[in-house]
C-alpha cells in the first residue's frame, strides 16, 4: 500500500512524500500505521496519541474519504493520506 505523507512528517520519512508498506490480511488503517512505524520510526506517535486515537490536528484519508477510525478496513488498491491540519489566522 502507498502511504502519502504531508510535509510536516518528512523528517520521519527521510524527506519522502510517499512510503510503501506491506499490507497483510485483515488490513486496517491502524495496521498500516503500525507497518509505517517499522519503516519510519517515530512517525506513528505524531499521528496517534497515548490513548490510541488519531491526534486532533492530524487528518487521515483513504482515497477521498476522511477517516477517524483506526479499525477502518483498507484494501491493496487503497491509498492512505496522512496530513497535518493547518490552522491560524
Amino acid at each position: 500500500m502507498i502511504v502519502h505523507v504531508g510535509s510536516v512528517l518528512y523528517e520521519y520519512t527521510g524527506g519522502r512524500a510517499e512510503v510503501e508498506v506491506p499490507l497483510g490480511r485483515g488490513a486496517t488503517v491502524g495496521k498500516v500505521l503500525d507497518a509505517l512505524e517499522q519503516r519510519c520510526p517515530g512517525l506513528r506517535f505524531r499521528v496517534i496519541d497515548e490513548q490510541g486515537r488519531i491526534r486532533q490536528h492530524m487528518r487521515l484519508y483513504v482515497g477521498n474519504e476522511s477517516v477517524r477510525d483506526l479499525e477502518r478496513a483498507v484494501g491493496a488498491r487503497d491509498e492512505l493520506h496522512v496530513l497535518g491540519a493547518l490552522s491560524g489566522g
